[in-house]
């Protein structure tokens, strides 16, 4: 059985977390194949609320083996509180195999995150300041520690006394801030965090391979979304990793031939958190009621997101990049009270119209959005089980987002809950 990519199409937080425990059910595997700890997905089971951070959303699952892949950015200390909370409420994580070769997140990079933030004012890029971008700097200028790193503490306490005597200048001539003790870092990475993550350490490329070859089915679970990506997101307003469905092969360690289907993931409106060019952003009572009724805040930062119009020419262009199969548009409840919905179909600017996304940003931040306005539907459809349920402005919503997407749609959510998902065929 192949493997199975989910991404996010627009700006992040478009419910990718439920989409993958959905599937999971079909799967062996779940990778979480980039990101860090700045990520966050909520699955609500029964009831009960599962706010995940780093590990992959199929944990819920019994019979699932949850893989933190290469490509992702460890802080072994918020790994082991998730890990205990989720031991706490019955929660099996004792499967869990995190690769050796992902790159580890050190206090100096999330100090020197936090105060290149501040310094950078008006001009901040909104990162969480928990230390990925850093991280991710690090791993590609060859001076990071990994997590394998964590099992030998002589070559752990070389790479650390290295790395901590420029972070060190750096804090002190640049910041002027105190420098970190390596002591310190080492007591807690190798006396604290090591014996608690050895027994998950391993070869997480080996076992994707051993269980597509078994013919097992492997989930590839990304974080963020493609317009955060560091090479095809709104530079310099992006994540430090690749989410989209290519970063998929690096981050887990597989070839593109083993990627059957790439699921891209919705919502029925769009947000993004921080700061950017956001074409489609609603500002006034409307786009405060979205953020209220869709709970549209940060589940690990709490930050309030920027809510706006779904926006067609975004979707094109993370089609193209993803080549996906089929979408998923979440949150379709959250537009029920609307007496009209607006679509962006294309951009204006200088003159000339965009059916697709300009490739220079600079034409990006002064587009104007032009809309398709369609009836809504004015009724409740969180209770909605069947498509059939659906009404039919919702239905026309959906097949005209289809249209304007090039590709199905497959689900619709209707609210948080696990069962609040209609498989959805179109007319």
């Amino acid at each position: 059985m192949p493997a199975t990519v989910v991404i996010g199409t627009q700006w992040g937080d478009e419910g990718k977390g439920k989409m993958t425990d959905l599937l999971s059910k079909e799967m062996q595997v779940v990778v979480r194949y980039q990101g860090g700890h700045n990520a966050g997905h909520t699955i609500v089971v029964d009831g009960e609320t599962f706010a995940l951070q780093l590990l992959p959303s199929g944990v819920l699952y019994p019979f699932i083996t949850p893989v933190i892949g290469n490509g992702v950015v460890v802080e072994p200390k918020i790994l082991i509180e998730e890990m205990d909370r989720l031991t706490a409420r019955g929660v099996d994580c004792s499967r869990l195999v995190v690769s050796g070769s992902a790159h580890l997140v050190m206090p100096y990079h999330q100090e020197i995150d936090a105060l290149t933030e501040r310094y950078l004012g008006k001009n901040r890029l909104g990162t969480t300041k928990r230390g990925i971008g850093p991280a991710y700097a690090d791993k590609a200028s060859r001076i990071g520690l990994r997590v394998q790193d964590l099992l030998d503490p002589k070559i752990f306490r070389q790479k650390l006394d290295v790395v901590l005597k420029e972070k060190n200048l750096v804090l002190a001539k640049v910041y002027n801030r105190l420098g970190l003790s390596a002591d310190d870092i080492a007591r807690a990475y190798l006396d604290e965090y090591a014996p608690r993550l050895a027994p998950h350490i391993g070869d997480a490329v080996g076992l994707v391979h051993d269980t597509l070859a078994a013919g097992g089915g492997v989930l590839l679970e990304g974080a963020q979304a493609t317009f955060l990506d560091l090479d095809h997101g709104t530079y310099p307003f992006v994540t430090s990793s690749n989410p989209v469905a290519g970063g998929a092969c690096t981050g887990a360690g597989i070839g593109p031939r083993y990627i059957s289907r790439v699921v891209g993931v919705a919502k029925a409106y769009v947000t993004r958190v921080g700061a950017g060019p956001f074409p489609t952003e609603i500002f006034g009572p409307e786009g405060d009621f979205i953020v209220e009724k869709g709970r549209e805040f940060g589940v690990n930062t709490g930050r309030r997101r920027r809510p706006g119009w779904f926006d067609a020419v975004m979707m094109r262009h993370a089609v193209r990049l993803n080549s996906v199969d089929e979408l998923v548009v979440t949150k379709l409840d959250i537009l029920d009270t609307f007496p009209t919905l607006e679509v962006c179909v294309a951009y204006e600017a200088g003159g000339c119209r965009y059916e697709s996304m300009p490739w220079h940003q600079s034409v990006l931040h002064d587009v104007t959005p032009v809309y398709e306005r369609l009836p809504g539907w004015q009724s409740d459809t969180s209770g909605c089980m069947l498509e059939s349920d659906l009404p039919k402005a919702a239905l026309d919503y959906l097949d005209f987002l289809s249209e304007q997407s090039g590709v199905p749609i497959s689900y619709v959510g209707v609210g948080p809950g696990r069962d609040q998902i209609i498989r959805y065929s179109g007319r």
